[in-house]
């Protein structure tokens, strides 16, 4: 993460959703109908893919499953969802897309839709803008007439798309046009460029005098001014293919009616504006929503963010600002994690969770129902473990997942789900088999147990025998409810939710998860271990099942690993950290010390570690290099100049540099990420680096001849954090910030409950104005929602001086559609 200019808003922007399913996919009828229809989907920002699922065999309506989330590094226009019929002998062929403007995201933010599939047209797959210039000139001729004369700048393009995955070679068409002429001019065509300057003047003779006597194909005196329109086409140059349609934008002459000048950007837009009819293509049923951040600079939150890290020392702790975040947010799940990973930053989550943890278990009245609930404390303790355990659930479950989805073994054993062919026996020592794998993976792992769940757990297992003293179990039950129930079994049940596989797993493969997740939730729940664990089965098959494992040999290894991760005796260290895989991915290379001409980009699959850094021919095959992350000194973007390549970037380290292409913006913006924050502490980092490559005897950015010259750019500034946690903690707090004014209502209503309990003014209020709210010292619950208010109105106070919004037509708001 970058050091950011301390007066410069920061906009930051993510995406996350899922691909669920798809309804009647293809045609309805026709040739082109097919009933065995394997199909794909993909997301696209404007036309670069940034996603894929997996392929889906043979069904028009699928069941996708796929989760995704990525930081999305650049400006965009288009959100397009795509779904392919996969291709055996030939190309996959697009059955139809969903399309979604930026600015329409919002709609359908949170919330699962159907969303009918349009057609896939060359015409309308567009993106980019175009710079325009347009005068209105009075030109006296040699008779001394008067005429007017258009003059049409075309400046520049941005963001073109790539063409064949390469950057296209853009030209513009410039043509006037009115309901009775046509004039059409063109620029020269600028080379593998997706941003090309053009800097191309044309000029229109719109009006003419009377004395005018060449022959036209239109009558001047006839023509109306107001219907005459600019329009511009953008095109890709196919040499001795077709020629491939980028875009267009319209512009009315009248627009100069008032201002003889205009000059602007203009969105390109589909031709026709991309409406054509088209069947029924089925639908898509998606979760899509959009986050745009805008950080303020650090100083801002100061107030906001000491006030949120004082919240585990308030008594009582429903008076802290956390915990009222928490209170008036229930129906809003997301609004925990913000919280979790400000408080994990600065060491202060322990405490907060174990206050909320005593507060809970204050309003339990038997030990059996203990963190049962979807509450304040449960929420804490769940995406704790999801951040702190990633790297604990990949070196425990990752490799006995990775075999079962696999290997491909029936383990099917209700006998209403047999297929014909199947031996119950066989499967079911199939399933057994798998489960005590999973089983020996879980509780053999506590020494790979992160320190900060151990503390947690340690905190549950006093707190709990503390509130039921005569209960010898719950010590163990108040653990295992979250580390068995809400961890592991979660996580076998969607091993891709937690990135421990690709993709969502088959639909035998997911049933087979299915059940080892049952078989462990009941062999890990100590709640069920001192009764019958056999009453908790509903299901005959899965009672028989569980009869084959050794009751009392699986309670005293799960007995024995919850000691270990709950006990006072803190975890001792080897010394030696585990080797974590934090990206891995299949990537183009640039062969090292080559020449500029030649086929000098490889596959290769790039893994990297929190060791080190290494290149393979394939996934799984020997490494052809390995680097030590240690010996990386610094990891940048890689200048559009250098190899005429996009998505490229550079891992300077001793030798020559490692100049690496990612498939799209959205990995190289990962990879750089990564690759800095690993090596961010190396002693040897340097303060600059060079921008491009050299290249023919001379570096590209400053045409320095000596190939050893230092940098002439100063390198990204890294700020110090934990990498496996990746916690930006303005954008947290800015979160945390609009959690709060997206609820003002429900914290004015808590205000006012704070006063009617603490002083009684006016009538009295019915409980339920306010028993909806955790209010147990109003007069200190008061204070801090006035502490809150304050900051909010400050806070939102500056965000309104820097907001102004960019001028329509500029290049941070270009103009969409045609203007008159």
């Amino acid at each position: 993460m970058a050091e950011e200019d301390d007066t410069r808003i920061r906009i930051l922007q993510s995406l996350r959703g899922k691909i669920c399913e798809g309804k009647n996919l293809g045609p309805c009828s026709g040739p082109n109908r097919q009933r065995d229809l394997c199909t794909f989907c993909t997301i696209s920002l404007d036309q670069e893919e940034v996603f894929r699922t997996k392929v889906f065999d043979k069904s028009l309506s699928p069941f996708y499953g796929e989760d995704f989330y990525f930081e999305i590094p650049r400006p965009f226009q288009c959100l397009s969802f795509y779904v392919f019929a996969k291709g055996v002998f030939q190309r996959d062929l697009p059955v139809g897309k969903v399309s979604i403007r930026k600015e329409e995201l919002c709609k359908f933010s949170g919330k699962e839709h159907w969303f009918g599939l349009q057609p896939v047209d060359p015409n309308s797959e567009v993106q980019g803008k175009v710079h325009l210039e347009m005068r209105l000139n009075e030109l006296i001729i040699e008779n001394g007439s008067m005429c007017q004369q258009l003059l049409v700048r075309i400046i520049e393009c941005q963001g073109l798309p790539l063409i064949s995955g390469q950057n296209c070679d853009p030209y513009a068409t410039v043509s006037l046009v009115g309901p009775a002429r046509f004039d059409q001019k063109k620029t020269k065509v600028k080379k593998k460029t997706s941003d090309p300057q053009f800097e191309e003047t044309f000029y229109f003779e719109v009006t003419r005098p009377n004395s005018y006597t060449k022959k036209s194909h239109f009558q001047v005196e006839e023509e109306d001014i107001e219907k005459l329109e600019i329009k511009v086409d953008l095109w890709n140059n196919g040499n001795l293919a077709q020629d491939v349609f980028l875009g267009e934008t319209r512009v009315s002459v009248k627009i100069l009616r008032n201002d003889h000048i205009h000059r602007a950007w203009y969105l390109l837009q589909p031709k026709g504006n991309g409406k054509s009819k088209t069947d029924d293509l089925g639908s898509l049923r998606l979760n899509v929503t959009y986050t745009e951040d805008n950080v303020l600079p650090s100083a801002y939150y100061t107030p906001l963010r000491t006030l949120l890290l004082k919240s585990p020392d308030i008594k009582p702790i429903s008076a802290s600002a956390a915990h009222i975040l928490g209170d008036i947010c229930r129906e809003r799940y997301e609004a925990v994690l913000p919280v979790v990973r400000l408080l994990l930053h600065h060491g202060r989550l322990v405490s907060f969770v174990s206050a909320i943890v005593a507060l809970e278990l204050e309003n339990t009245q038997e030990a059996n129902t203990i963190f049962r609930g979807n509450s304040l404390a449960t929420r804490l303790i769940d995406d704790m473990m999801k951040i702190v355990g990633r790297s604990y659930l990949t070196v425990t479950l990752k490799p006995v997942l990775d075999e079962i989805c696999e290997s491909n073994k029936t383990c099917e054993i209700d006998p209403i789900k047999l297929k014909e062919g199947d031996n119950v026996e066989v499967n079911k020592e199939n399933l057994q088999g798998y489960v005590q794998k999973v089983f020996s993976s879980i509780t053999q792992s506590s020494s790979s147990c992160p320190p900060l769940m151990c503390d947690v757990f340690r905190s549950l297992r006093q707190l709990a025998s503390k509130r039921f003293p005569d209960d010898p179990h719950v010590q163990y039950s108040a653990v295992s409810s979250f580390v068995f129930l809400r961890f592991f079994a979660v996580a076998v049940l969607s091993p891709h939710t937690f990135q421990l596989r690709p993709h969502h797993p088959d639909l035998e493969v997911s049933r087979t998860l299915t059940l080892i997740s049952k078989t462990i939730q009941t062999l890990g729940s100590w709640g069920s271990l001192s009764k019958n664990k056999l009453s908790s089965f509903k299901e005959s098959y899965m009672y028989d099942f569980f009869k084959s494992f050794q009751e009392d040999k699986c309670i005293g290894k799960v007995k024995k690993f919850l000691d270990e991760i709950s006990s006072n005796v803190s975890k001792e260290s080897s010394g030696v950290e585990d080797s974590v895989v934090l990206k891995e991915g299949e990537v183009q290379k640039r062969a090292q010390g080559r020449k500029r001409i030649g086929k000098n980009f490889k596959k290769r699959w790039l893994r990297v570690t929190n060791r080190e850094l290494s290149y393979h021919k394939h996934r799984g095959k020997e490494a052809l290099c390995i680097m030590p992350v240690k010996n990386i000194r610094a990891v940048e973007k890689l200048d559009l100049s250098a190899f005429n390549r996009k998505n490229m970037f550079q891992v300077l380290h001793s030798e020559k540099p490692l100049y690496v292409q990612a498939g799209n913006c959205v990995e190289a913006s990962e990879w750089v990420e990564v690759l800095s924050q690993v090596s961010r502490c190396n002693p040897d980092r340097l303060g600059t680096f060079h921008p491009s490559a050299y290249l023919a005897g001379a570096w590209l950015c400053c045409r320095s001849l000596n190939d050893s010259q230092p940098g002439c750019k100063p390198c990204t500034p890294t700020l110090l954090a934990n990498l496996q946690l990746d916690i930006d903690c303005d954008r947290e707090t800015e979160r945390i910030f609009s959690l709060f004014t997206s609820s003002y209502s429900k914290l004015q209503k808590m205000e006012d409950a704070c006063a009617s309990i603490a002083v009684y003014q006016g009538p009295p209020r019915e409980q339920d104005d306010y028993s909806l709210f955790t209010i147990q010292d109003s007069k200190e619950t008061f204070h801090t929602v006035r502490q809150i208010t304050h900051i909010l109105e400050e806070l939102q106070r500056e965000h309104d001086t820097r907001s102004g919004t960019a001028q329509y037509g500029s290049q941070e708001n270009p103009i969409v559609g045609k203007t008159s």
